[in-house]
């Protein structure tokens, strides 16, 4: 792992109407119908969107070879024209990109960055590398694309989060009532910086320049499709690497089409979390209503969350200060 940075976290410029928006495809094949309907509903809230001419190109599973990818990316960053980036979908591909980037650039260019899923890889490796505060949200392919459009619950903390400034004031979470309750596994009451996304991605980038920080973090963590077993070895690898014990509290997202079909011979998920969480010393809260799900919470990554189980409150809070 790297050695520490101790460089100040950059907040990019909260977007208003008017603002550019720049489309890339930095991992998975975009659907064309899906993104034209996502900028159909940017335009109509105001906002310039650029699409590069060769969006929507393919190879194979990835949208066009690496250098495509990586290039595309740098130029919407150093465009002074584009304001926010919105990769249009995860899927596969982000990690071949990263060592093609140019993360002091990044740093000098800072801009709203969104996604999740695949997306991960950049949020961890810009959050550490370029000391930018990212965003994960839903990806506007399956978001502002859909044919229903964002959820309310979604597009209230995707708009709040991005348009609101909300990095300067705290914002509460409400989980909605359909998803369930927020489930305490552990008590206790921590603040830090937010680290994570998805699992099989924060696992894929163990052992390389990326890997995760989670030392006084709060670790968020979701997945979609892992059998227990699966997600009980990505678990296993982080407490064995001692980031389990690193971190200041653990929010856990939604884990999507991931219980098993064999009870019988299985741990169920929540077993799974049982064991590995339970017994730390630190505040762990299950069920937060992020990940591959439409109720998907816009979560600032290399901001500020306080996780508190004593009235259960989960809330990110103003970076600067901090």
């Amino acid at each position: 792992m790297s050695t520490p940075d101790d460089r100040a976290y950059i907040v990019p410029p909260s977007l208003s109407p008017g603002d550019t928006i720049a489309f890339v495809a930095p991992a998975g094949v975009l659907d064309e119908e899906r993104m034209s309907r996502a900028r159909r509903r940017l335009e109509e809230r105001g906002y310039n969107v650029q699409v590069p001419k060769n969006l929507y190109r393919q190879r194979g599973y990835l949208a066009g070879r690496d250098e495509e990818r990586a290039a595309e990316l740098m130029r919407a960053f150093e465009d002074p024209d584009v304001d926010a980036i919105f990769p249009g979908t995860g899927s596969y591909g982000a990690t071949r990109i990263l060592d093609l980037l140019d993360f002091e650039k990044i740093r000098a260019n800072p801009k709203v960055l969104i996604g999740f899923s695949d997306i991960t890889a950049l949020h961890l490796a810009i959050n550490q590398e370029a000391r930018l505060v990212t965003f994960h949200t839903p990806n506007p392919m399956w978001g502002l694309g859909s044919k229903s459009n964002l959820p309310k619950y979604a597009a209230k903390y995707f708009w709040s989060c991005l348009e609101g400034d909300a990095l300067s004031s705290s914002t509460e979470y409400e989980p909605p009532k359909a998803d369930g309750k927020l489930q305490i596994l552990s008590p206790g009451t921590a603040t830090g910086q937010l680290v994570g996304g998805n699992l099989s991605l924060i696992i894929a980038l163990m052992g390389t320049p990326y890997e995760i920080d989670c030392r006084d973090k709060i670790l968020f963590i979701e997945d979609i499709k892992e059998a227990p077993y699966r997600i009980d070895r990505y678990l296993c690898q982080l407490k064995l690497a001692g980031k389990l014990d690193e971190a200041a509290g653990i929010l856990v997202g939604k884990f999507t089409k991931c219980e098993t079909k064999d009870p019988e011979n299985n741990l169920t998920l929540r077993q799974v979390f049982e064991d590995y969480f339970s017994d730390l010393d630190i505040p762990v809260v299950t069920n937060f209503p992020a990940g591959h799900v439409s109720n998907n919470a816009t979560l600032p990554l290399g901001g500020f969350m306080a996780v508190q189980t004593n009235p259960l409150k989960i809330q990110s809070l103003p970076l600067h200060g901090h």
